[in-house]
């Protein structure tokens, strides 16, 4: 397949009741072993990616630095590839949607693009962001790729204490209709486990909603069940195969 084909296929995979489920990537060498296990898609988390070539999240990362991650990663198998593009290295809608341009160009067919002010606080003001991705839907549509902008709030993430998410659902509503009309292909709200408001969330949404899985967080069957459309592991699966591997190697080590 071509990228459009894959952009196609890749958005056609977020069916709610049905979702797509990515167990999120980190490398070349991670996507070949994701694939090899059957994944239908692959994306990245900006942790994990970080992590893995020796930064912090947050965009520390050299943005040139993760396009060619990003080139890799397609490169490396048949698959549609979604990269975590985190804020977009850009305050300035035009600029971001400029630098996103570096990652379709690479040949991904989909970000995570957030709205919390990276490197600042809070968020981004709900006109504001709606503007950063209307701004990437132009540039992507210019070049003819179905782009999918999976449009990810931080509201939850900046409230940790599951008890406090109650209030702030109707906000999450909000910005997930106006980040539709902007242009968004997905709505991601990372940090949320409670399942009434997981449901609340999909039912007044009508884009495909991404649920990732953390502690608290119901399977994927239960997740199905209340209509999520997508559901990513984040950045579990590197953190997973980081205390492997140092079980592996304390073993060889204390049996020296």
């Amino acid at each position: 397949m071509n990228q459009t084909d894959k952009a196609k296929a890749f958005t056609e995979l977020h069916r709610k009741g049905d979702p797509v489920v990515l167990y999120n990537i980190w490398d070349a060498g991670s996507a070949k072993a994701v694939a090899e296990a059957g994944a239908k898609a692959l994306a990245t988390g900006s942790w994990s990616v970080a992590a893995a070539n020796g930064y912090g999240d947050g965009q520390e990362i050299p943005m040139l630095q993760l396009v060619d991650i990003a080139r890799a990663i397609v490169a490396a198998t048949d698959l549609p590839v979604s990269i975590d593009f985190e804020g977009g290295y850009a305050e300035d809608a035009e600029a971001a949607a400029l630098n996103v341009a570096r990652v379709v160009d690479a040949g991904a067919v989909g970000i995570n693009f957030e709205d919390q002010v990276v490197g600042g606080s809070g968020l981004y003001a709900l006109e504001a962001q709606a503007a950063r991705i209307k701004a990437i839907r132009a540039m992507a549509d210019a070049r003819g790729v179905p782009f999918f902008i999976n449009a990810r709030t931080d509201l939850f993430l900046k409230v940790s204490d599951p008890a406090r998410h109650p209030p702030l659902v109707e906000e999450a509503i909000e910005r997930g209709a106006a980040y539709a009309e902007a242009g968004a292909s997905g709505f991601f709200v990372p940090g949320l486990s409670n399942p009434d408001l997981i449901g609340r969330v999909c039912e007044a949404v009508g884009l495909p909603v991404n649920i990732m899985m953390r502690q608290g967080v119901p399977d994927v069957k239960t997740l199905a069940g209340l209509g999520v459309g997508r559901v990513s592991y984040g950045p579990g699966p590197y953190r997973a195969m980081i205390e492997w591997l140092k079980g592996e190697a304390s073993g060889v080590y204390q049996r020296g």
